[in-house]
């Protein structure tokens, strides 16, 4: 156990301490403001994501109405979908936004350890975010070759894209990952090397737990990503043959020779299993942490939510051929990843009867982040179940290319963490800005994000079960399709604008509560972990004034036995514990 002690060194503390405007919030050094500038910039680049969704739905959904949604244009506007929402917006707010903001406050340090380094992967992320907007404005627009972007439809001409739409993307990619790079060496130096006295391993919060294994899972399988670009880029720039095959394109035989596609597709799903739990850990550590605090209760078996965090890491390194069962591979293989498969889903199950436990018997709070965990417990068991499907082979092969793998991503990757990254919002918000967020408006945004996303996702199943293809842009005549399927598909899309439009309200709320919204307690959730018991609110730079806490209990001591009042900060000794009578004698040992 490594402690920074900076209590008697204030110089220290001042080292990067901003002097004007800029410094303070443009080029700023301050991990609380890098949280800030990264949530804003991955929520604007999800807007973009969102109306690209709007056009596939306008198209699927009443399709020949709308003639400014051609061909390329859908598949274009499918593959930077799907690109942003995965890795430009939920990885970079839940590492980016919540893992900068919540790992040195919950482990009780001033700041990132590298301060400078932290500042610059912003920069660099929102580079790659610009470079991927150019995509936009160039030549043939951006590319059309699935989020996926498998080789070689990715590089051929014919791909709408092709040419600046595709290298703009790789390139884009290489810059998020060099900016994710900073980003996560400086979150697991600081959870290892910049805890305050006191705070051990096994009395971490589990949001730093979940990010912090999340994070190691970015550094080891975003590699992976990196060269797989890098490769395609060379593919697609200088004509070398990574992926490339000898093959017939537009009639005539192509340069390249000896490639292999199937090799990009191996690449590719080793970091994109991994990366969906890149997304998971973070939010199961989230949402580990609302139940607590909002049903009062400590978090039923912490220590094995801790393993089971450690054991889905993983094992998610040895999942990722489940994506690529019908590409041919042999049924041993098959056979090994599925089984596989089916094990990741005993340590994910263990969380989900660990939040229901906590639940149990609880002095349940129903506030606005309640509203949120219980969604999310409901929506990501739902995914998950379906998930069981897809990951035997047999069901698997005729399932893949329909709409029901569709609906199973969306219930797991799409909207059950994004019901977390809200359920925080609304519990952290008064922590970042020093103001409550609308009661009334949140309920309202809940229930019709919920029941929203729910006409658009559980019909998928159906459709998918039915033979309904995804990617297609129009289904044409089809005799094997229910009549009932366009009808239903029209049904989904004006959910979707639905829920679109329902999200401005959470925008109102946002920017409205930051000057109009009811002025925050100090810790307004009576909650027990580091970062409410701040000197200030919101933290000033350096978060703790002249000395760092001191931590002398686990993160979850709510409704203590004999205790006075429902929870114990994890800064209160022992012998301060104020006492409902003197018949407690039990120690917070006890609960670690």
């Amino acid at each position: 156990m490594a402690y920074v002690a900076l209590a008697d060194k204030d110089h220290e503390q001042h080292l990067h301490d901003p002097q004007s405007f800029i410094s303070k919030y443009i080029w700023s050094q301050d991990h609380k403001v890098i949280a800030v500038q990264y949530s804003l910039t991955a929520i604007a680049i999800g807007m973009v994501a969102l109306v690209l969704s709007l056009m596939m739905r306008l198209q699927l959904g009443f399709p020949d109405t709308f003639s400014f949604i051609t061909p390329d244009e859908y598949y274009q506007a499918i593959t930077l979908h799907g690109m942003i929402m995965v890795i430009y917006l939920l990885t970079a707010l839940l590492l980016g936004g919540f893992g900068n903001y919540l790992i040195p406050l919950m482990v009780g340090a001033r700041d990132m350890v590298f301060p400078f380094m932290n500042m610059l992967s912003y920069w660099v992320y929102l580079l790659s975010v610009l470079v991927l907007c150019a995509s936009f404005f160039v030549s043939g627009g951006p590319t059309g070759a699935g989020w996926t972007l498998y080789p070689p439809q990715a590089v051929l001409p014919g791909t709408p894209g092709i040419g600046g739409g595709i290298v703009l993307m790789l390139v884009s990619l290489v810059l998020f990952i060099v900016a994710f790079t900073m980003g996560g060496l400086n979150y697991v130096t600081t959870v290892l090397q910049a805890r305050c006295r006191g705070m051990t391993l096994m009395r971490m919060p589990l949001s730093v737990w979940g990010i912090f294994v999340a994070t190691i899972l970015g550094l080891l399988a975003f590699p992976a990503l990196l060269v797989t670009g890098i490769m395609l880029l060379l593919d697609a720039v200088l004509g070398t043959s990574f992926f490339m095959p000898a093959i017939l394109s537009m009639g005539e035989q192509t340069k390249t020779a000896g490639g292999s596609p199937i090799l990009f597709q191996h690449l590719f799903w080793f970091f994109g299993h991994p990366e969906v739990y890149i997304v998971a850990l973070p939010a199961f550590g989230v949402i580990s942490d609302l139940v607590s605090v909002h049903a009062r209760k400590n978090i039923f078996g912490y220590r094995m939510m801790v393993w089971a965090i450690l054991a889905i890491g993983g094992i998610s390194f040895i999942v990722w051929a489940h994506h690529m069962y019908v590409s041919g591979m042999n049924p041993y293989f098959g056979f090994f990843f599925a089984t596989t498969t089916l094990i990741i889903a005993i340590p994910t199950a263990l969380k989900i009867y660990n939040w229901v436990l906590t639940l149990w018997r609880g002095d349940i709070r129903m506030t606005v982040p309640m509203f949120f965990v219980i969604g999310f417990i409901f929506t990501f068991i739902n995914g998950g179940l379906t998930g069981l499907f897809l990951g035997n082979v047999a069901v698997d092969i005729p399932l893949s290319d329909t709409y029901f793998v569709v609906g199973h991503f969306h219930m797991v990757m799409g909207v059950s963490p994004i019901l977390v990254i809200f359920g925080a919002i609304y519990h952290w918000y008064p922590k970042i800005t020093g103001r409550m967020l609308n009661d009334t408006m949140g309920k309202i945004h809940f229930w019709l994000t919920l029941f929203g996303t729910y006409a658009i996702y559980l019909p998928m199943h159906y459709l998918g079960i039915q033979g309904l293809p995804r990617r297609y842009y129009a289904m044409g005549d089809t005799s094997f399709l229910d009549e009932s399927t366009q009808a239903m598909n029209a049904g989904i899309s004006v959910a979707a604008l639905f829920v679109a439009v329902v999200q401005l309200l959470f925008l109102f709320n946002l920017f409205w509560s930051l000057f109009k919204g009811k002025r925050a307690e100090k810790n307004p959730w009576k909650a027990t972990t580091l970062e409410w018991q701040t000197p200030d609110n919101p933290p000033v730079h350096g978060n703790w004034g002249p000395e760092l806490p001191v931590v002398h209990r686990w993160a979850y001591d709510y409704s203590v036995p004999g205790a006075a009042r429902d929870y114990i900060p994890q800064t209160m000794a022992p012998e301060d514990v104020p006492r409902a009578d003197d018949s407690y004698h039990g120690e917070e040992g006890e609960h670690q």
